[in-house]
Formats: structure tokens, sequence, C-alpha cells
């Protein structure tokens, strides 16, 4: 296999965006990208998204985006795997670069989720789940999170609030991020005070649903001049992985296999282990997930995620600093873009480009986005090249 380099990055805010149309969206973000990388164009177009089809009503969705951007000619695909669209895309731009068969490709996610109420936004969403045996019987996303973390609460010795320390951290880095939809720290007592969503997760436990796009241009780093524009950051691991895609299937709900595997595959592929990594962008849609991705990767003992969070070790500072410019918590979620944001966001800190939000010394980070409750996890290892 070839080495892979991310040459161009680009994305557009994260919010609550009615005026813009949903290719408009995606144009933003690609056009963000190639100028980064110094013009390439690419080949191959891999377009990841969750509901566009529900919400938008919109499929076909890589081909109009190519159409809009002028690209008309190219291979064009849309790529689907719930919230883990977007690191499913990149894995698909990766293989494809990493094979030859394909020289520039350009991964893009885009996501429109505020034009449409909050129950169709919901009713949406639970289409990833297992409609016969759980989505017909009303369970959701969050429903099913919060099941998640009672089950976590009554199996271990966890002192209320333990889970606060993932939305602090996560709304503290989001204050910096001038693309953030959340962009205000909170304290412990903001979360005590919080409403209650889905029993025991409340407001802040909950990453709120909106829009944006995001973009990376893939090449080989021999097909780019020597003196390029920036530092480049390479693909070291790839993996994705599958579990049960109803809960009730698993023979420990609290355990996430696909997530375990897909870490441990990823990192083996680069030559490491977990914490070998300097910065872990995580899958924090909802706090239960953030302390069950931490004890899937072997980087916390089986229940005991949540105490990484409590202790500063997860901060910009600590030892594994996690959603360095927010997380889906205080960055937003843009749904299937929610991958491809990861990358961005990574690239910027292995360059040593993100600002008030950069991680000292950052040279490997570890992105990770879920499909559901990790029935799908895709998992990269990136890192700066030479």
């Amino acid at each position: 296999m070839n080495e892979v380099v991310i040459a161009g990055i680009g994305q557009t805010s994260v919010g609550e965006q009615w005026d813009i149309s949903l290719r408009e969206l995606a144009y933003y973000a690609l056009e963000a990208a190639r100028l980064d990388a110094g013009g390439l164009t690419p080949q191959a177009l891999y377009v990841s998204n969750m509901l566009a089809p529900a919400l938008s009503h919109q499929s076909h969705l890589a081909t109009l985006v190519a159409d809009f951007a002028g690209l008309q000619g190219i291979e064009a695909s849309t790529i689907e795997a719930a919230g883990a669209s977007g690191g499913m895309a990149l894995r698909m731009g990766y293989i494809a670069v990493a094979s030859g068969t394909v020289d520039v490709a350009m991964v893009l996610g885009v996501e429109k989720m505020t034009d449409q109420t909050v129950s169709n936004v919901t009713a949406a969403a639970a289409t990833t789940m297992d409609a016969d045996y759980e989505a017909e019987h009303g369970l959701t996303l969050t429903s099913q999170a919060a099941l998640l973390m009672k089950r976590y609460l009554h199996e271990f010795d966890v002192p209320e609030f333990a889970f606060s320390g993932f939305p602090i951290i996560a709304h503290a880095n989001g204050a910096t991020n001038k693309n953030a939809m959340f962009q205000r720290a909170i304290k412990l007592a903001s979360y005590q005070r919080a409403g209650m969503v889905s029993d025991p997760m409340n407001m802040f436990d909950v990453a709120p649903n909106a829009d944006g796009s995001a973009a990376v241009i893939l090449t080989r780093p021999e097909l780019l001049p020597k003196k390029f524009v920036h530092p480049l950051i390479q693909i070291n691991g790839s993996s994705a992985v599958t579990d049960t895609l109803a809960l009730h299937d698993r023979p420990d709900p609290i355990v996430f296999n696909a997530a375990r595997l897909s870490v441990e595959r990823a990192c083996s592929q680069a030559g490491i282990i977990p914490s070998d990594v300097d910065l872990f962008e995580l899958y924090d849609a909802f706090s239960i997930y953030g302390a069950l991705a931490l004890e899937a990767a072997g980087l916390s003992e089986k229940g005991k995620g949540w105490e990484w969070a409590s202790n500063g070790d997860l901060s910009l500072e600590g030892k594994l600093p996690i959603s360095t410019f927010g997380g889906l918590k205080a960055r937003g979620n843009p749904g299937g873009a929610t991958g491809v944001y990861q990358a961005v966001e990574a690239t910027l800190q292995l360059r040593n480009q993100a600002g008030e939000n950069q991680v000292k010394d950052a040279k490997t980070a570890m992105i990770q986005a879920f499909g559901g409750p990790s029935s799908t996890s895709v998992t990269h290892i990136l890192s700066k090249l030479g």
C-alpha cells in the first residue's frame, strides 16, 4: 500500500445555517480544501451524509455536489454509515489513494439538520437503528444512550454528576473555536442545574444537531512538490468495524467491541499503541459514549472512563487531550460530516495551526466516529510526515 497524506483541508462553521442550501454548504468546504491544497483537482469525490434523503429530500448527493462544483466527469459516490459516515468516507478515500487507483481524492462531509423540526430530525435519525426491533417501538438514539448510561450507573460505583467532565472539557475547548456552535465555557454548577433530556442524561450530555460541511484532499506525497505549501499529514492507520445493529443483541451493551477492534487494528497498522497518541478526537455525541470510547480503546479500565474527564487528564494541557475544538458537544453534531470534521481538526493540530486550541508538541492523533452505539466504528491514526 502507498503512503497517503492529507494535502488540503476545509470547513464551514457549525450551527443553524437556514440561509444556505445543502449544495452550497458542501461547495464552501470543497473550495476551501482545494485552495488549501494549492488548487489540486480530485479524480474521485466521496461524500459522507446521513440524513439528506429524509431531511433535504436529496439522494444522489455526491453527483449533485460534483456538478455544482464544476467537477463533472469525475468519479463520485455517497457514503452512509450513520454517525460514522464521515469516518467511513475517509476510509474509502484512503483505500482509493493507497491502492493507486486514484491519485487525488476528496472526502467531503455535509449535513443539514436544522431546517426541519426536532421531531422530524429525531424520527429521521432513528432510521439508523434497527427499524423492526428498536425504532418501531419508540426508541431514539438519545433514549438509547440514556439506557446505556443508566446501565453504567447501575453496574459501577459512579458518583453523582460523574459524566460532567466530558461536556465541561468540550465547552472549554469550543470557547476558542471560531467554527463552533457554542463558544462559551461552562462550569460544574451549570451542568448540575441543566434540565433533564432523557433520564439520567441532561442537556449537557447530549450534543446539539447542527449544519456543517468539512473536506479533506488526499494524495500520495510523491505526487506533490517537495516544498509544499504546508506540512503534510499522513494517515498511518485506518480501520472500520461493525457490531450488532440492535443494542439488545449484544452480550454486554456497555462494552463497545467494534470501537475496541477498530482502535486495535488502526494502531497495529500504524505501529503504535493507543497510549502513544497525543490527542484523541472521540465521538462524544453523548457523554456516556466518551467514557465507553476510552474504555474500549484500552485507555481506561472498565467502569473508570468517566474518571479521566474528572481529573484534568483530558484537557488541552492533560495527558490525552480530547475534543480539542469542542467535539460534537460544543462544536456541534453535523451528523454524517462529523468524521471529516475530526480529520480537519486533527490535521490543524498536527500542522501546529490550531491557535488557542493547540495541543503542545502534537505529533500523532487518533480520530474515531461511531454509527449509533458503536454499531459501526471507524478509527484513523494521523501523524505529521517527516
